[in-house]
């Protein structure tokens, strides 16, 4: 009999139940970025970039202060002015005497070149190129602007406007300045090509007793 029950225990196990194996898998310590993942990165370091500049620029602002130069007219000489409507010719002679102002106590400015023009009745008839020059901290630069000779004139209402000036006493003359600049701010030299000065000019018709007052250019630099 002890056989028989030694031939039945063969290949059984009747002990505690064996718990079943698990199986494991490692997490590596790096993670994968989508196209999405990249978009949003790059996106997050352009407006740190953005914002790391406009601080910058505040910065910069607050400690220069910058203030826009100051144009005026002193003196003007109109000893000929007179226009042709056979051929639309104007016959003109303007010498002005212009002072510009710096009044930045921490930028300077260089003038690598300037252009008045002569318009009138929205038509130039004129320009002259002045001599180029540096203008360092609170400081004053005079002028010169000189327009002599004969030019066409386009437009169908300068005629109109010609005669009507003449009869009042005063021809009205702009006078524009075109520049190339660059501001230095300590070490640093910047381009800087926007700048708008225009001066709006009220000129006594030649032989007439009537005097020309100094005027005050408007001027958009900064």
């Amino acid at each position: 009999m002890s056989n028989s029950k030694q031939g039945h225990l063969n290949g059984a196990y009747y002990g505690p139940p064996v718990p079943p194996t698990q199986s494991y898998h490692s997490v590596g310590s790096r993670s994968s970025c989508g196209p999405c993942c990249l978009l949003s990165t790059l996106f997050k370091f352009i407006i740190s970039i953005v914002i790391i500049v406009g601080i910058i620029v505040l910065v910069v602002w607050l400690v220069f202060r910058p203030h826009e130069v100051k144009v005026y007219v002193g003196t003007a000489s109109l000893t000929q002015f007179a226009f042709s409507s056979n051929n639309n010719s104007l016959q003109y002679n303007l010498n002005l005497d212009m002072s510009i102002r710096n009044p930045n106590k921490r930028i300077s400015i260089y003038y690598d070149y300037v252009e008045a023009r002569a318009l009138y009745d929205g038509s130039r008839f004129d320009y002259d190129v002045l001599p180029t020059f540096y203008q360092g901290h609170k400081n004053t630069t005079m002028l010169y602007p000189a327009f002599q000779g004969t030019n066409l004139l386009l437009g169908d209402s300068v005629a109109t406007t010609y005669n009507r000036e003449k009869q009042e006493g005063y021809y009205y003359v702009d006078v524009k300045l075109y520049t190339r600049l660059r501001l230095k701010v300590w070490i640093f030299k910047i381009h800087y090509n926007k700048q708008k000065i225009d001066c709006s000019l009220k000129l006594p018709v030649p032989g007439s007793s009537g005097k020309f007052e100094g005027t005050k250019c408007d001027v958009d630099l900064f």
